[in-house]
């Protein structure tokens, strides 16, 4: 019952709700005790020749009364209890999500998708059931089980009572051995759907290289086997979980026969009645509930407690990157400078930034090339603060990024990264994703700005035009244009485009390029490229090697010092050259 305990705070929370719920529960128990009541009252009665109309009409009435209040009661319990476990379910899911945007690139990388959202859907609707269910079965099978224990003592005969519940103490060992073994097995069942969830999500995510690669086959036999895994993971939950009704059936079936043996030598002996007899029988099969209430409250709660476990366990960690105590609100603008000694991703003593100084000033472009893993997309995700540098600094007007909150530091960047996210939603509302209240005409001036218009408007429904699961239905081209207008509606005071133009041809990047220069006065703008036409009209060109600064200047400047920059310019250009001469002819 740890669990219970342990959601103590949401039971504190919403107690008025379970409180009354909890009432009418007991209520409609209560009710239930009616029935077997007036039953042995009137099998006395024919037995002894004594029963009237009138008094027949009287017990009907007050049976028919006792079932009418018994549905209002039970109508009412419902939406308390039931009610409250999923406003829990609802709660938890919230937090979830909301820990889920707390939390850092480095995060999603250490968690799997799928075992995430199996956090977020399996775990808490067991949880859910706890909250519901579990009172439930708690409550009932206390109280009924009290009453109709009260019932049969004061009632009957309390002898006879404690003969019928001799049995109860091998259930009580019974059901505790099975919850033990069940909350051990469901923890690892669930495990193992977390799993099966995540290759699920990465096979429909990744289906286009599966088949590219020919690798269906293989994929639906690694399926199959850890599907296989959870099937057996759970049938040894299922094993376990069909103890408790035998076990508990038995038990009843035992006090039935003790009821039945002793209780008639008690009506020879004119110890009881006949009716009184059948009354304690029809109590005794109410007992059966509360007993099988008990059993699956153990069942119920083992599993809601593993899953609450897990989900507790993920809440528990941290985000890594946080606000500073008083952090500025304030949208940073002027210069960005940086000034970082040293950078490492988590403990490894190998540095991937080192020696970085530079400046650009508030309206300049600057343009960061270098080979692959030569440490531009950490120079970026440095001042999108994804990590934090703990050597150096970075400062935006003279004020470290640092000062400010994570909020309003982004607020201030439009961001176009090397993945290019489409939602399933329309281009509009792709385009508008960071300002959901622009108007159609800036949602145009955006497209225009980033060359993607006159595509837009060759689509089936124009703007309206729904875009695929991750942007699927349109070209790699396409999808890239898109994000540069959902950058350019923000207007930011800092663009970034990380390797952003990468899959448009010449003609089209040199007139996006175009546009921002002469549409973003006073704006700052960083572009990270591989192919150096995208940058060679910056105002600062930085290359990196290994993580330090080789080379800087403008174009024109490195182009004269001939090294690198110039080497791998003359290179693209003359690979340009022969690939347009190769189309001509």
């Amino acid at each position: 019952m740890k669990l219970f305990l342990d959601m103590f705070w949401y039971f504190k929370q919403e107690k008025w709700r379970y409180i009354f719920g909890i009432i009418l529960l007991m209520c409609s128990s209560l009710m239930s005790m009616v029935p077997p009541y007036v039953v042995g009252i009137i099998v006395d009665a024919i037995r002894t020749h004594t029963l009237t109309s009138a008094a027949l009409i009287k017990w009907m009435s007050l049976l028919v009364a006792s079932g009418l209040a018994a549905y209002g009661f039970g109508y009412g319990w419902r939406m308390y209890i039931f009610g409250s476990s999923m406003h829990l379910a609802k709660l938890l899911r919230d937090r979830l999500y909301k820990h889920f945007t707390t939390m850092t690139a480095g995060f999603f990388g250490r968690r799997r998708i799928g075992d995430l959202m199996a956090h977020a859907t399996n775990d808490i609707r067991a949880v859910q059931e706890a909250a519901g269910d579990g009172i439930l079965m708690l409550v009932d099978s206390l109280t009924m089980g009290a009453m109709v224990i009260v019932s049969m003592s004061v009632i009957i005969d309390w002898r006879l009572t404690i003969i019928a519940l001799l049995p109860m103490p091998i259930m009580a060992w019974a059901v505790n051995y099975y919850g033990s073994l069940l909350h051990k097995n469901f923890h690892k069942a669930q495990a193992a759907f977390s799993e099966l969830n995540d290759r699920v999500q990465e096979n429909i995510s990744g289906v286009r290289v599966i088949k590219a690669f020919g690798q269906e086959d293989a994929e639906k036999e690694n399926f199959r086997q850890q599907s296989e895994d959870v099937v057996n993971k759970n049938i040894k939950v299922a094993k376990i979980d069909a103890l408790f009704d035998p076990t508990i059936t038995f038990i009843v079936g035992l006090s039935y026969f003790l009821t039945l043996l002793f209780g008639a030598i008690f009506v020879v002996h004119h110890s009881i009645t006949i009716g009184e007899l059948t009354s304690f029988t029809l109590y005794l099969g109410q007992l059966v509930w509360p007993m099988l209430a008990f059993g699956i409250l153990f069942n119920i709660v083992e599993r809601g407690r593993a899953s609450y476990d897990r989900i507790q366990a993920l809440l528990k960690i941290k985000p890594e990157i946080t606000d500073q105590p008083e952090a500025l609100e304030a949208i940073p603008t002027g210069d960005v400078h940086y000034a970082i000694h040293t950078f490492s991703y988590g403990e490894s003593n190998a540095s991937v930034l080192e020696a970085i100084d530079f400046t650009i000033k508030q309206g300049e472009t600057i343009g960061i090339v270098g080979k692959t893993g030569s440490g531009k997309s950490t120079l970026i995700k440095l001042l999108l603060r994804e990590m934090d540098c703990h050597d150096g600094d970075i400062l935006i007007g003279g004020t470290s990024i640092y000062r400010y909150t994570m909020h309003s530091l982004r607020s201030a960047i439009g961001y176009v990264p090397q993945d290019h996210f489409l939602f399933s939603a329309s281009v509009a509302e792709n385009i508008a994703f960071a300002k959901p209240e622009a108007s159609r005409e800036e949602i145009i001036r955006a497209a225009r700005l980033a060359h993607i218009h006159e595509d837009i408007l060759n689509f089936k429904e124009g703007y309206e035009t729904v875009v695929g699961e991750r942007g699927v239905t349109m070209s790699g081209g396409q999808k890239q244009r898109i994000s540069i207008a959902r950058a350019l509606l923000m207007n930011p005071e800092i663009l970034i485009l990380d390797d952003s133009l990468s899959a448009v041809d010449a003609r089209t990047e040199e007139a996006i390029l175009h546009s921002l220069r002469h549409n973003r006065e006073n704006k700052t703008t960083f572009i990270t490229a591989h192919r150096l036409s995208a940058i060679q009209h910056a105002d600062l060109i930085i290359v990196l090697e290994d993580g330090k600064i080789v080379e800087r200047g403008t174009h024109a400047t490195l182009m004269t010092d001939d090294k690198w920059y110039a080497t791998m310019y003359r290179r693209q250009q003359l690979e340009s050259f022969v690939a347009q001469g190769g189309m001509s002819s």
